[in-house]
């Protein structure tokens, strides 16, 4: 997810849902019908789960309608009954209340134990699915589930670390075409003006990135990659030619990417034109970008493919929690930028770690938090630590280890987490079983501590003795980082020789023999450490 301007409005949500946990939903059907006479959703929610522990209740997400009358409400819970061949439908109690559908089981589930519940609701959405008109004024309908925002008009537990496989049977006026996860089923006109649109995804999705959009779109099929995965731009009508030329770089995009990480999970690849109020969603197979990213200029490659290594990073390998939030945006960030390094050059890379490094050591300077961050406002989380900051994590440990070693790390972590959840130090022991060395300082430092290194680097040159006398003073209130310190040392004469200081302490001095008279000092000369820097040179 690109976050744009979202900073900017995170006081205006509430805090995090707190998801039940003592059921693990395995798939979900939801059936909706959408109509243009109003805003009402009309849903039926089939939900099948398995009990990860004893219980006498059942917790589903809903919310309930608010003082403006937004909202959901709870018209039946139905639940199946009997043997196969004799199954029928029988009604059960239930209570709608602080955002939660209770149901009471009739004896107590034992962990283990599967359940089937039908729910079915209407209501207006107050938030999650998006009903507005778009910039040329047509009615739109946009799901916007991320973070926890799928409860607005979907009964599930609105958890990322609770996957399940998804279909959407979505019922809208005929003139709509519908987009959703998954590979579609079927599309059927209805009596009445209406159209059947059938989505299913078997691949096991957090609900932050289940999604439908409907829209009057024009579709165009891009090609394939690896002469199986279809790519696929859906646009506005009105736009449509500068779409499908903005969109149709996502091919190449995904191919790179799928031979830089492993195997693409989807049965497709959807790349759509939509009302989100990101810059971009990463719902899985069938990402949604802003409208203004269309252009016909081909100016949001580097947020496409940031959306794109989402599919990998976010939506298969997902984080166990928002406080590892990093785990998604900070590999979409920072894979984004190798891959416009493969394009573009070095150079391209350490310009925007540069720019990055200037976005965290601001942000860090007023917020002090730390990139695991257990904030239970997760808008809160949109910030430079989950994205600059944890790229910059990951680009520190790519200059550490190597590219060989680092590249081998990102592919064992999602070989070894795809389809489930991790965190941050779940990722620690993946990095250190490659590398062969213990990184616990390394991982505690940077995404435990909430400040960076801040360094006084004073230096003199001692001609009689051809050297170089460095100290580098920690200012940072924390105990002290340990980390590698490139230097170049640059002489009269132009030339330059690069030394690595380890730094381990608050305060050291460094004695260094040099071969020509020294004019200046540059520290960090091939951008490879985050950190912000004094540098004095002493008489």
């Amino acid at each position: 997810m690109k976050k744009g301007l979202l900073l900017l409005l995170s006081f205006y949500f509430s805090v995090a849902v707190i998801a039940q946990r003592n059921i693990d939903v395995l798939h979900y059907t939801f059936r909706i019908e959408l109509n243009d006479l109003d805003d009402t959703l009309y849903g039926e929610a089939a939900i099948q789960f398995v009990y990860t522990q004893n219980a006498a209740t059942i917790e589903i997400d809903l919310e309930n309608i608010n003082t403006a009358m937004k909202g959901m409400k709870v018209m039946a819970v139905q639940y199946p009954d009997g043997w196969p061949g004799e199954i029928v439908i029988k009604e059960t109690s239930f209570s709608h209340r602080q955002n939660k559908i209770v149901i009471p089981r009739g004896e107590k589930a034992v962990k283990g134990d599967t359940g089937f519940f039908i729910i079915t609701y209407k209501g207006v959405p107050a938030d999650g699915l998006i009903i507005s008109k778009n910039q040329f004024g047509k009615r739109t309908f946009f799901a916007d589930n991320w973070p926890n925002r799928a409860h607005h008009w979907l009964p599930c537990n609105d958890d990322p670390s609770d996957k399940a496989s998804v279909e959407f049977i979505v019922t809208a006026p005929l003139q709509y075409r519908v987009i959703s996860n998954g590979i579609l089923v079927e599309e059927s006109n209805l009596p009445g003006g209406k159209k059947l649109t059938h989505w299913k995804e078997n691949v096991l999705l957090p609900t932050k990135v289940m999604v439908i959009g409907v829209a009057d779109f024009a579709v165009q099929h891009t090609g394939f990659v690896n002469d199986c995965i279809p790519v696929s731009s859906w646009v506005y009508t009105e736009n449509k030619d500068h779409g499908f030329y903005d969109y149709a770089i996502a091919r190449d995009i995904l191919a790179f990417f799928i031979d830089y990480i492993g195997p693409y999970a989807y049965q497709k690849l959807a790349n759509v034109q939509s009302k989100t109020m990101f810059g971009g969603m990463e719902n899985a197979g069938a990402i949604f970008y802003a409208e203004h990213t269309v252009n016909g200029q081909r100016t949001e490659e580097r947020l496409i493919a940031h959306e794109i290594v989402h599919q990998w990073f976010g939506n298969m390998a997902t984080e166990k929690s928002f406080a590892h939030f990093w785990l998604s945006e900070g590999f979409a960030t920072y894979l984004t930028h190798i891959y416009l390094e493969s394009k573009y050059g070095t150079d391209s890379l350490n310009k925007r770690m540069q720019e990055d490094r200037e976005e965290v050591i601001s942000f860090v300077k007023s917020a002090k938090r730390p990139v695991v961050d257990s904030t239970p406002d997760y808008m809160r989380l949109l910030n430079a630590n989950s994205y600059q900051k944890g790229g910059w994590i990951l680009h520190m440990l790519r200059r550490q280890l190597g590219d060989s070693v680092f590249h081998k790390s990102i592919r064992e972590y999602y070989s070894a987490y795809a389809g489930k959840n991790a965190d941050t130090k779940d990722l620690q022991q993946i990095v250190e079983k490659v590398a062969g060395k213990n990184l616990e300082i390394f991982f505690r430092q940077w995404l435990h501590t909430p400040v960076n290194p801040k360094l006084e680097i004073a230096w003199k040159y001692s001609p009689a003795e051809k050297k170089i006398i460095i100290t580098v003073d920690q200012l940072q209130q924390s105990v002290p980082f340990v980390f590698p310190l490139e230097i170049d040392l640059i002489a009269d004469n132009k030339k330059t020789e690069t030394r690595t200081l380890q730094i381990t302490k608050q305060s050291e001095t460094f004695h260094i023999p040099v071969s020509n008279n020294l004019k200046s000092i540059f520290p960090d000369p091939n951008t490879s450490l985050l950190f912000e820097a004094r540098v004095i040179k002493m008489n």
